[in-house]
């Protein structure tokens, strides 16, 4: 079973994918979205909002750590590295690695074949450069 953030991760991906396509406003399309149950909306709405908001701070904090052009990137993976860095940089009671892993994930479930390598390597980046003393940690415990 997934839990109620893996859900409303889901739920932000499928919002900020429409979002890119359509041009909609993410937010309505997060609060229109059927899910199950245990779905944490409101980090759903606070992840959707978010990237909304910041959209631009977030692609200049996302492409000097890729080796693609953001514009060629798929609209899933764009949605992926918006709600990672955005959890990175907005969200540092969440563990990095949960972060990393929780985008992995949707890059398996939603992404082409091998997106979610290409997806950990840039978040990767992007945790180092925000939370430099948590990765030093997390890759060289005492």
């Amino acid at each position: 079973m997934k839990s109620a953030r893996r859900q409303a991760r889901e739920i932000a991906l499928q919002a900020l994918y429409a979002w890119q396509l359509s041009g909609c406003d993410p937010l309505d399309e997060a609060r229109g979205l059927e899910s199950e149950d245990k779905a944490d909306r409101a980090f759903a709405e606070a992840l959707v909002r978010g990237v909304r908001d910041r959209a631009g701070e977030l692609q200049r904090l996302i492409v000097p750590h890729s080796d693609r052009e953001f514009a060629k990137l798929s609209p899933v993976e764009r949605a992926i590295l918006y709600i990672g860095a955005f959890e990175l940089m907005a969200h540092p009671e969440t563990p990095f690695k949960v972060v990393v892993n929780e985008a992995i994930e949707l890059g398996k479930s939603y992404g082409a074949a091998e997106g979610h390598r290409f997806v950990n390597g840039v978040l990767e980046k992007i945790a180092a450069r925000l939370r430099p003393d948590e990765v030093a940690r997390a890759r060289n415990p005492v």
